[in-house]
């Protein structure tokens, strides 16, 4: 109950605060907004219980949620390196991809065969790829002020943010904050199995994954040290 109730008010709160407030009904008071939230979750409870009939296995809803997801992994992650990305690019990715991979069901495509999943995925991403970058040159970008905030705190850096910083390539390759993403994941991983084998009694292998966790804790630290004075100067723009 408490993931269910938790997964319903996080939506619930995608839908007023990133879309109805900001693009529907802007400015009106919270008490209207409250009211958005309440009529949010109800229809999301009752789509959801619509899709969990036809759902009769726990490989059957990941294969769902992968088919009406697929094609918007890339617009998430190029959000970070290219400042073209807007709010719109991730609207029409979702909607698209949720479209287009309902439709490839019912015309015959089932997440049941292998063969016929790959095509439905591929098709899905296909289509939701050219929607999202149509919809993002065809609409106009975030305003350049926010756009040198987040890169003020952000420092993604790369050849996508020259436009907003010259110096993008200089103050934050690409490769060096991929680097601090994979050892921060590996980080978790060796924590969680660290503390799993000491609780069940594999005292070696969960102290040696826990000491693994911290050297590599101390790296990213000292990684993202070298980066913290770029941070604290102030960003160049055109």
């Amino acid at each position: 109950m408490s993931t269910l109730s938790t997964q319903l008010n996080w939506g619930a709160s995608y839908l007023v605060n990133d879309v109805y407030r900001r693009f529907w009904r802007p400015g009106w008071d919270e008490r209207h907004y409250a009211n958005a939230g309440r009529v949010a979750t109800v229809v999301m409870m009752i789509v959801s219980a619509v899709v969990t009939y036809y759902i009769s296995t726990v490989e059957g809803a990941w294969k769902f949620l992968l088919a009406i997801g697929a094609g918007t992994g890339l617009v998430y992650l190029l959000r970070w390196y290219w400042w073209r990305i807007n709010a719109w690019s991730e609207v029409s990715a979702m909607a698209t991809a949720l479209v287009v991979s309902l439709i490839a069901q019912a015309a015959g495509l089932s997440s049941d065969d292998p063969r016929s999943f790959a095509w439905l995925l591929l098709l899905t991403t296909s289509v939701t790829t050219a929607v999202w970058l149509g919809v993002t040159f065809a609409t106009a970008p975030e305003p350049t002020a926010k756009l040198r905030e987040f890169y003020a705190r952000a420092r993604p850096g790369g050849p996508g943010w020259r436009a907003i910083a010259p110096t993008a390539d200089a103050d934050a390759r690409i490769g060096g904050g991929l680097l601090v993403w994979a050892l921060g994941c590996v980080v978790v991983y060796l924590g969680l199995f660290g503390i799993g084998a000491l609780v069940l009694g594999r005292y070696w292998q969960g102290a040696v994954a826990v000491v693994l966790a911290a050297v590599l804790v101390a790296w990213v630290v000292s990684l993202t040290a070298e980066r913290a004075p770029a941070e604290s100067r102030q960003v160049r723009v055109v």
